[in-house]
């Protein structure tokens, strides 16, 4: 009997149906869960209030004590924000500018992953070194000096100014390395024994086998660009090179805090964001598991 019970048990948990229930919660899986709902609330309250704001009229954002609902629900500074006749141009250089680092940072720092993963050369460990170092050095650290360069070549008030510094992206560089590494070494060999050079090996088999790394790398690069506020603002006094970010600035000096018109631009600048990142969250998940199992 004893022995029936424990093969109908067995089967039992082997059962298509116990298959779908899955394992039981632990009291561990339930708290991490309850404070990942936690923290996904916290997050949301800003952007809810953002929202609240911006649908309200100009003179119910003001009230004291604040309300989350307005007393009737209007379009006007979103209609306002639309007239602002900057607000085309400050997403027209935020696009080029993002457009233009991400790209030169997918090919600067893949060949330099690629180099360090791939090609054996005296210094490579000590030349490496500064890269992994220059990751934990804050970027507002280097801000004055690196002022002081782009003054001196003359690239202050231009689209240089913006782009160029923030090529250098030493993060990417060490976790496009990680990847590299953990591609086996026989599909080169393979490939070099055909006749193939370093760049077509690179191009024709590094690169497609690392697609999910570098669409991951491309989106944070373009989302950490079109939120860099401190650099154009330190190198850009042109009203017509104002990316977004420097706009929104602009645009509560010249709304005079219309805090319902402020909201509504925010909203609008950050909703390119909000949508990049629903297209690709598939591939930018697949990118960081790839980049952190590489070993």
């Amino acid at each position: 009997m004893t022995a029936t019970a424990d093969l109908v048990s067995e089967r039992s948990a082997d059962s298509p149906v116990a298959r779908r229930r899955g394992p039981r919660p632990t009291v561990g899986g339930v708290i991490l869960t309850v404070l990942a709902l936690l923290m996904a609330v916290l997050w949301l309250v800003p952007l809810l209030w953002a929202l609240s704001t911006s649908v309200k009229p100009e003179e119910e954002t003001r009230a004291i004590p604040p309300e989350w609902f307005a007393s009737r629900v209007t379009g006007e500074a979103y209609a306002a924000a639309f007239g602002n006749s900057g607000l085309l141009r400050w997403f027209l250089n935020s696009t080029l500018v993002s457009v233009s680092v991400t790209a030169g940072v997918l090919v600067l720092c893949s060949l330099a992953a690629y180099g360090f993963s791939r090609t054996e050369f005296r210094g490579r460990r000590w030349l490496f070194a500064p890269v992994v170092a220059a990751i934990v050095v804050p970027s507002q650290v280097l801000i004055i000096p690196l002022f002081d360069e782009l003054d001196t070549l003359g690239l202050v008030d231009t689209y240089f100014a913006m782009i160029l510094p923030q090529l250098v992206a030493p993060a990417m560089v060490f976790i496009l390395k990680k990847f590299f590494d953990g591609i086996p070494r026989e599909y080169e060999e393979a490939a070099q024994i055909d006749g193939a050079s370093r760049l077509r090996i690179f191009l024709t088999i590094i690169v497609p086998m690392s697609m999910p790394v570098l669409t991951a790398v491309a989106i944070f690069t373009f989302i950490t660009t079109w939120n860099n506020f401190l650099l154009p603002f330190v190198t850009t006094t042109d009203p017509d090179l104002m990316t977004l970010p420097l706009g929104l600035l602009a645009g509560q000096t010249t709304f005079q805090l219309q805090y319902a018109q402020v909201m509504a631009l925010a909203l609008l600048g950050g909703l390119p964001l909000l949508i990049i990142y629903v297209l690709f969250q598939r591939q930018v998940i697949r990118g960081v598991g790839s980049a952190g199992l590489k070993e």
